[in-house]
């Protein structure tokens, strides 16, 4: 049987991640131009909170996993599992936990990078406006999507390596020839 406290613990943890994701996409630093004269203008940039936020779902995420996998023993160590149907989804679900995990901390990282580069110059040729850049709309929501794929096929994973280690493959009630 799955122990409900470790599914609820990750679901929590993957709910927080979730939480911060969306809220670093509702935070993304934004800029202005300002004209100091005629012939010059420069970025001017707002508070970087979004950052902070994007890191802390990012670490809270690895967190969330890494309690998955230390309590399933990452598939790989232990006994090994008869072969049953549930072998075969936990071993595609842990395949698939790993490569939502890594997409959603590649957006949640490079979000928070990218968010917190500011180009810290001044044009000098009249009419022409700073490139101010800024983090694109949508990479912390995609951070955040992945984040909900990956709570739920890791939590899938988590039941059907439960299964797989409950099953008994059935005895062979064939006649045994060692005897003779």
């Amino acid at each position: 049987m799955a122990s409900v406290m470790l599914l609820f613990i990750v679901f929590v943890f993957d709910l927080i991640a979730f939480g911060l994701a969306v809220a670093a996409e509702q935070r993304r630093t934004t800029w202005q131009v300002v004209n100091e004269s005629r012939d010059s203008s420069y970025c001017v940039y707002e508070k970087d909170i979004a950052t902070g936020l994007g890191i802390g779902s990012f670490l809270i995420l690895l967190a969330s996993h890494l309690f998955m996998m230390v309590a399933s023993r990452c598939l790989c160590c232990g006994r090994a599992l008869t072969p049953s149907g549930s072998r075969s989804y936990a071993i595609l679900l842990f395949i698939t936990t790993w490569v939502f995990f890594f997409i959603a901390e590649v957006c949640l990282l490079a979000g928070s990078v990218q968010n917190a580069y500011h180009t810290k110059y001044r044009v000098y040729l009249g009419n022409t406006a700073p490139s101010c850049r800024s983090l694109r709309k949508g990479v912390f929501g995609a951070g955040a999507a992945f984040i909900i794929l990956t709570g739920i096929v890791s939590e899938l994973y988590y039941v059907c390596l439960t299964r797989a280690k409950d099953f008994e493959a059935p005895r062979d009630p064939g006649i045994r020839m060692s005897s003779f």
